[in-house]
């Protein structure tokens, strides 16, 4: 049977999914009004703890699904080690996707400290400098769902093959993982589908909601998948 001590996990997982989730959205709301702002080259050094503390909540949330894949790997390796080891590596790409937001935020910040102190010029290598930056944010920001949607796939796979939660949850998770993925590749190409990528943000929670009061079910050991 599954381990007593993988009832814990089950929990710290779910806490884990709850955190990332509300640390991406508070980070989202903290920095996209400042930095989308048709003044952000004002507006940011405006609001230095704003975005300090978004990019702190950024950290966090890059942290979290590390540490989710982590908690998961010795758990998933029983049904197949191969897999289990694609999604931790999914999920270990999909933390440092949040590098690029972060570092570029910081350095949106030191430009518009030297852009307010060199008196606003209305035209200079400020606003290049500061289109550079906005550009590679929006570049980025398609790729995490597209690699954060692959994961997903492979993590729901497993737990439908291993029955380790309600394979509803786990459809519902693969569906949902399929939607995110389509709309990161839409964003590149056009507008991010935000709509695209409700259903896993649901799922998500409601998973974290099952792990914490049900954790995983019972499986015996020897019912497990291929291990490589």
């Amino acid at each position: 049977m599954i381990e007593v001590h993988y009832r814990k996990t089950a929990i710290i997982v779910g806490v884990l999914f709850i955190v990332a989730t509300a640390a991406s959205l508070a980070a989202s709301l903290l920095l996209n009004p400042v930095v989308n702002a048709t003044d952000y080259l004002t507006s940011v050094s405006a609001n230095a703890n704003q975005l300090i503390a978004g990019v702190l909540f950024d950290l966090v949330a890059a942290i979290s699904v590390v540490l989710i894949a982590a908690m998961m790997f010795p758990i998933l390796k029983r049904f197949h080690e191969g897999i289990a080891a694609g999604y931790l590596g999914l999920r270990t790409i999909e933390a440092v996707t949040f590098l690029p937001n972060i570092i570029c935020t910081l350095l949106l910040l030191t430009l518009s400290r030297e852009y307010v102190s060199a008196g606003a010029p209305a035209s200079s290598s400020f606003q290049m400098s500061g289109t550079l930056l906005l550009g590679v944010r929006e570049w980025v920001f398609p790729l995490n769902p597209i690699i954060a949607g692959t994961g997903m796939l492979l993590f729901n796979y497993l737990l439908y093959q291993s029955r380790l939660i309600p394979q509803w949850l786990s459809i519902w998770g693969l569906l949902g993982a399929t939607l995110v993925m389509v709309a990161g590749l839409i964003g590149l190409f056009g507008d991010f589908l935000y709509p695209l990528a409700v259903p896993i943000a649901v799922q998500e929670m409601a998973l974290a909601v099952w792990l914490i009061v049900k954790g995983f079910s019972p499986i015996n050991a020897t019912r497990g998948g291929a291990t490589s």
